[in-house]
């Protein structure tokens, strides 16, 4: 718990150290001639768009990633059901098409911006660049930590079984069979906690990485001036934000944390976009999301978001379901799966229109 808790305020501290470090006035003329000659520029109206939106968000991302926890109650969406799978699969196709259609498309938008040098910022593919080295840590820290975690189980066991752990049932065990039996039961704990472990690793670095870009999303839009933008955004962000809390809360549920942990995972999740728009509006006097320095920060941190999320939706979550026991065991299932994910895809495809 307290490794999350770290993991998250250092990505939260991380991102405002940067959004400070942005905040200089390296501005282009003719990048800030572009932001002013809109007519929708209006301080008041703006403000008051903003805290609906802090309010309206703040709500949607607690609905939407409260709602797999509290399924949990109901028989027919319990993590072994059917529907529970299907259910899934919809919140991963949310994840997938946030990572390509919205993180991704803001990053080469950014770094590929004429308020850029073209030289290197239009010379070589930083996006898909970061967004590929993204993918290949989040590979590392996935791995490292089954490996580090069966290594620790694997002589925790080994020490129970030297110690005449499991014993107390030899009288009903044959003794020919009694070795057999004794790995694997061990074995078999050995999976369960592996599976388990996976879940709580997936939780974690998917909240990561929604954390980041979160913050992110929500500073563009309190520094943002534009109530013509702000409005449309702020339902756009509303459903970006239940989906996407669907897939975290599915994930945060198949880890089995406590009470407290699932509290503190939800809160972090539901405050970021909303902290982000707090600190926009702080910075909007300072803060230029046309500046190059801030066009880099912003469209580096979106690369290194993307390539985390999609790393996360194809292979922690589709891969592992759709190659999986039950879902290859059952044509069925599987099929309404792939419907599942086309939907969830389409729909968050289709919010990448406004927001």
């Amino acid at each position: 718990m307290k490794s999350v808790l770290k993991s998250l305020a250092n990505s939260i501290f991380l991102v405002l150290f940067i959004v400070f470090s942005s905040s200089t006035p390296l501005v282009l003329a003719q990048c800030e001639a572009e932001t002013k000659t809109n007519g929708c520029h209006n301080y008041r109206e703006s403000m008051k768009l903003k805290i609906i939106a802090i309010v309206a968000i703040l709500l949607s991302s607690m609905i939407g990633v409260c709602l797999p926890l509290f399924s949990g109650q109901v028989p027919s969406l319990k993590p072994d059901r059917n529907l529970f799978t299907i259910v899934k699969a919809f919140s991963s196709g949310v994840i997938l098409a946030t990572g390509y259609m919205h993180v991704l498309p803001d990053s080469f938008n950014d770094l590929m911006s004429g308020c850029l040098p073209e030289n290197p910022w239009r010379k070589f593919p930083f996006t898909t660049f970061v967004a590929m080295l993204s993918a290949v840590l989040t590979l590392m820290v996935d791995s490292f930590a089954m490996s580090v975690y069966k290594k620790r189980c694997g002589k925790a066991l080994m020490a129970d079984a030297n110690n005449g752990g499991g014993l107390e049932n030899t009288n009903v065990v044959p003794i020919d069979n009694f070795e057999h039996g004794h790995s694997h039961s061990l074995e078999m704990n050995d999976d369960v906690s592996s599976q388990l472990l996976r879940h709580r690793v997936i939780a974690q670095v998917l909240e990561l990485g929604i954390v980041v870009h979160s913050v992110v999303i929500g500073l563009a839009m309190g520094a943002s001036g534009n109530q013509c933008t702000i409005r449309s955004l702020i339902a756009a962000l509303c459903f970006h934000q239940m989906f996407e809390g669907m897939g975290l809360g599915g994930c945060i549920l198949q880890a089995e944390y406590e009470i407290k942990m699932k509290a503190i995972m939800v809160f972090f999740f539901s405050a970021t976009t909303p902290l982000g728009i707090v600190l926009g509006i702080g910075l909007s006097k300072v803060y230029s999301e046309t500046s190059p320095t801030s066009l880099m920060v912003v469209g580096l941190l979106n690369a290194c978001s993307a390539g985390l999320l999609n790393y996360m939706a194809l292979v922690d979550l589709l891969a592992a379901d759709f190659l999986g026991p039950k879902l290859q065991t059952n044509m069925k299932l599987q099929a309404w799966s792939y419907v599942a994910v086309l939907l969830g895809a389409g729909f968050m495809s289709l919010m990448a229109k406004w927001a």
